[in-house]
C-alpha cells in the first residue's frame, strides 16, 4: 500500500521552482562544462609533434601514446595527449 499527498498547485508550483533555482545554482557553481578533446589522425599527430606517422604508430604499440580506434583500420589520438607528448618522452634539443 503507498501513501498520497495531496497539495495545492500552488504549493507544488512553488516547490517546482525551488528546484529549479537550486538545479541552476548548482550548474553555475560548476562553471562551463570543458570543450571536447579533438581526435587527431595519424599523420596530424605526426605533423604536431614534428615527427613521421611510422614513429607514432611505433609510439602507439608501445603504449607511449594511447590511441582511440576511429574505425577497423585506423586509429585517432587526443590532441591534449599528443600535446603532453613531447615533455614526457622527447628529449630537448641541444
Amino acid at each position: 500500500m503507498q501513501a498520497v499527498l495531496i497539495i495545492p498547485e500552488t504549493e507544488w508550483r512553488a516547490v517546482v521552482g525551488r528546484l529549479e533555482r537550486l538545479e541552476a545554482q548548482q550548474q553555475a557553481a560548476a562553471g562551463p562544462a570543458p570543450a571536447p578533446d579533438d581526435i587527431l589522425t595519424t599523420d596530424q599527430a605526426a605533423e604536431l609533434l614534428g615527427i613521421t606517422p611510422e614513429a607514432v604508430r611505433c609510439a602507439r604499440r608501445a603504449g607511449r601514446l594511447p590511441g582511440v580506434r576511429r574505425n577497423e583500420k585506423a586509429f585517432g589520438f587526443r590532441r591534449s595527449v599528443v600535446e603532453a607528448y613531447p615533455l614526457r618522452y622527447q628529449r630537448p634539443a641541444l
